[in-house]
Parts: structure tokens; C-alpha cells; sequence
């Protein structure tokens, strides 16, 4: 029988970058330019208004959150009560930033487009790869790894040993090794079902990976190597998803109708999604 999800929060532009912290869903909806925090009571906060697009989230260890600033292709740092700039990111990224994950230590991955989106879908450009860019705990910006078609949603193992990386338009998800600060190698396919359209992805306790696919209109959950071991249908499109809860098995779904910034401003039909699933979450974000 097909799983039905719950509305946990709806009236959004378009969400991105969930993160589970403190006991709320972090998430940003980007093209209403806020960063908001909605309890399980569905109860939401603003905690940041930007002048940019926000999406990726995470916290450094002294608990001051990072945000990438889309546009301005920048990672910005907020905590006592002041927004600074972590790292400007303008010369490593080849188009719009998007999602990221923080290590432990701080070194936080920032992902980018590598190409421009909407001059592709009017047919005046090509996808072209991009690298990640590594920041470290002091805000020291580098690209690392090989090249990715649209590096999106990342996750950490519960060992700080494996970096996942989901290439939107590679159509799968790829794999580091990841050593002290950092240090990425071995890259290498970690899993690519057919027809999966990576966007946010987020790991749980045994293993497998939850997928937000848009095109596919589903969170699908897979296993490394390719194997499909669960899927959630929405009505409409699925851009990212996280594991939160008290106990980690509540799978939060952000839905749009389409990722185009005028009409989802206009239509505000973005929601947050809830449904109960088997394995609590792991690994970070």
C-alpha cells in the first residue's frame, strides 16, 4: 500500500537545504529569501531574512550556522546576532552555489551549478562539470575533487570516513573517501538507479541513502550499488528531504510544483511533508 504524506507546513516559496537541529526542521526557503525553523507542531520561525537566495545549511562547532548565499556566490556565518561573510566563493564557482555539508571540525563542502540553469533550459547553454569547494573552519576556500555534473545534496557516514555527493545531472550518486580536513580520494559511483534525478539527499542508520528526486516525484530510498529499497510518491515535486523527529524516523519531504523563483513567489505552494519511515537517521547533515 502506497504511503500517504502529512502536511506539516505549507504557504512556502520553495524550500531547500533542510537540516534537523535542536529539535526543529532548519530549512531555507529560497526564493522567499528567509531561513526558517517549523517545530513538530508545525509552528515556524524566521531566524534569517537575506538579501540573496539562501540553501545549504550547517553549524560550525561553536554553534554559529552557515548559509550559502546563492547569487553572491558566498558562505555567510550568523551567530550572536550578526550575519558576517565565512568565505566569498565568486572566483572557485562557475555559477549559483547551492547546498553544502559541515563536518565535524568545521570544514564545510559547498556545491555549485557549474553552469547557467535557466539559459540551459531556453537552450542557450550546456551542463558543464564543476568540483566542490572546500572550506576550512577558518573560512580558507579551495576546489577539490573531480569534476561532477551539478553537485547537489551531500551527506557525511557516521565514521567522517565517506563523502556522498548527489550529480543532478549525472544522474547518480558518487562517493569519497574523506580524510583529516578534508582530504578527499578514491571517487568513485556509490549508486545510480535509473531515472533517479539527485537533488537534497539525506543518510540513515542502516546505510541507505533517501533521494529527492523532482522529475520522479518521489523520495526514494536506495542502497549503495543501485538497489531501490523504498520510495514515497508526492503530488508534486520533490526537491530535498531529511530525517528528524525525537527519534529520527520522521522523513521530511520539501515539495514545490517547479523550481521556477516567479511562480512559486507567486503561487506560495511549497510545502513540508511528513511520513513515518523504518531506519532513524545518521551521519550528518
Amino acid at each position: 500500500m502506497t504511503r500517504r504524506t502529512q502536511i506539516l507546513a505549507d504557504d512556502l516559496c520553495f524550500g531547500e537545504g533542510p537540516r534537523w537541529h535542536d529539535g526543529r526542521l532548519w530549512l531555507s526557503d529560497m526564493h522567499d529569501q528567509k531561513v526558517l525553523a517549523i517545530a513538530p507542531d508545525g509552528t515556524r520561525e524566521v531566524m534569517l531574512t537575506l538579501e540573496d537566495r539562501p540553501s545549504g545549511l550547517g553549524w560550525l562547532p561553536d554553534g554559529d550556522l552557515l548559509v550559502v548565499a546563492m547569487t553572491s556566490r558566498r558562505l555567510l556565518r550568523a551567530g550572536g546576532g550578526r550575519i558576517s561573510v565565512h568565505a566569498e566563493l565568486w572566483d572557485l564557482a562557475d555559477h549559483h552555489c547551492n547546498d553544502l555539508v559541515v563536518m565535524a571540525d568545521g570544514t564545510a563542502f559547498v556545491g555549485n551549478f557549474g553552469f547557467d540553469l535557466e539559459a540551459m533550459l531556453r537552450g542557450e547553454a550546456e551542463p558543464a562539470p564543476t568540483p566542490l569547494i572546500r572550506v576550512a573552519p577558518d573560512g580558507a576556500a579551495e576546489r577539490v575533487g573531480e569534476p561532477l555534473h551539478f553537485p547537489n545534496g551531500m551527506a557525511i557516514t557516521p565514521d567522517n570516513r565517506t563523502l556522498i555527493v548527489g550529480e543532478t545531472q549525472g544522474g547518480r550518486l558518487s562517493a569519497y573517501d574523506l580524510g583529516p580536513g578534508g582530504a578527499l580520494s578514491n571517487f568513485r559511483t556509490w549508486s545510480a538507479p535509473e531515472g533517479l534525478r539527485p537533488d537534497g539527499i539525506c543518510l540513515d542508520a542502516e546505510g541507505a541513502v533517501w533521494v529527492a528526486s523532482p522529475r520522479r516525484g518521489a523520495c526514494v530510498r536506495v542502497a549503495e550499488g543501485g538497489r531501490v529499497l523504498d520510495e514515497i510518491p508526492v503530488e508534486t515535486e520533490a526537491y530535498a528531504c531529511m530525517l528528524g523527529g525525537e527519534d529520527g524516523r520522521t522523513l521530511h519531504i520539501l515539495t514545490a510544483v517547479n523550481h521556477d523563483r516567479e511562480d512559486t513567489r507567486r503561487r506560495r505552494a511549497g510545502r513540508v511533508e511528513t511520513v513515518l519511515v523504518d531506519a532513524p537517521r545518521a551521519g550528518l547533515p
